[in-house]
């Protein structure tokens, strides 16, 4: 089975690469347009429309995110290509949204080649893409929102409504101030790593918790969170979690 796909960047080397990479490597992706101008690629996700949109984040006509925000219901899905990886990928992660790191890696463009594929056949890129549009102008990282794939689907929270993320045999279970929790196929490192800027802090290999939610921290190295659930803390780790806590 083959799935269209419309290229959207403003260095036509760029495209020139990305489209040879996508013939040679992912041969069910079939290339029905390319632009450099991001006003043409608006005009041709209305003409085509395309199943898989590769768009550059930084253009000088407007950016990626612009572009996206100008459609009203964008279903395509979406694989952002970025020569930086700050605030832009933060927010594409948050939104479980593929995103691909200038010069494109051949087995990265692989991986969300596949990844994307899945979503096109989940028809998930309408709540995805939204998302992404409201975090973009949300100016506290609490108050966005992000994606989490479960046993059910993709779960749609708020950041500030997560407690305590835990740890269990590769898979994370949530626990939330505001639903029942929810288990997670990704492991804690990866919400480690997606929750790093934000004001959670991984008290021990299992446990990763959000400040605000503590209610007290014992002497012996336990926290009793707002939930009422208690929570160790490492050894190795209490010194920094202190610290943490008492600037928070």
């Amino acid at each position: 089975m083959s799935f269209t796909a419309l290229l959207i960047d403003d260095e036509r080397k760029a495209l020139a690469i990305l489209k040879n990479k996508l013939e040679r490597f992912c041969t069910n992706i079939v290339v029905i347009g390319e632009t450099q101008s991001p006003v043409e690629g608006l005009a041709l996700i209305e003409k085509l429309n395309p199943q898989l949109v590769f768009l550059d984040v930084a253009m000088p006509e407007m950016s990626g995110f612009d572009l996206l925000a100008k459609i009203p219901n964008p279903t395509f899905e979406i694989i952002f290509v970025t020569a930086f990886d700050s605030y832009a990928v933060d927010a594409l992660n948050h939104c479980a949204i593929g995103y691909l790191v200038k010069p494109v890696d051949n087995q990265s463009l692989i991986a969300t080649v596949l990844k994307a594929i899945k979503n096109i056949e989940a028809k998930t890129a309408l709540e995805k893409n939204k998302l992404l549009i409201e975090n973009l102008g949300v100016q506290s990282f609490q108050d966005r929102k992000m994606v989490i794939p479960s046993q059910e689907g993709l779960e749609f929270v708020k950041i500030d409504s997560i407690i305590h993320c835990e740890g269990t045999d590769g898979y994370t279970k949530i626990h939330f101030d505001d639903r029942k929790s929810i288990l997670s196929s990704n492991s804690i490192g990866h919400f480690n790593k997606l929750l790093k800027n934000s004001d959670f802090f991984l008290v021990h290999k299992s446990h990763l918790i959000n400040l605000d939610h503590i209610q007290k921290y014992l002497n012996e190295g336990t926290l009793i969170l707002s939930n009422n659930h208690k929570v160790p803390v490492s050894r190795n780790r209490r010194v920094d979690f202190l610290k943490t806590f008492k600037n928070s």
